[in-house]
């Protein structure tokens, strides 16, 4: 239509940065989900200051996170360093 093939269009800068970004904002949903099972199952029922602090979180925190909670023996525990 424009001249560019599907080959062409998947190499721009543009194309890479906008599904590049889609894949991470998917990545971070999926570990936010995952830590509020884990959170859930471990220190139920959780209050909604525990959701509001997952769901604003980024990727690298909720890793973190979801490290903490193995060990911790509190909700505070899985916050704190």
């Amino acid at each position: 239509m424009f001249g560019l093939n599907d080959v062409d269009l998947k190499t721009t800068r543009f194309y890479q940065d906008v599904f590049g970004e889609g894949r991470l904002e998917g990545r971070v949903e999926g570990e936010a989900a995952m830590l509020l099972r884990l959170l859930e199952r471990k220190f139920h029922p959780l209050p909604e200051s525990a959701r509001q602090r997952v769901a604003s979180a980024d990727a690298e925190t909720l890793l973190v996170w979801g490290e903490r909670v193995l060990d911790a023996k509190s909700l505070d525990e899985v916050w704190v360093h």
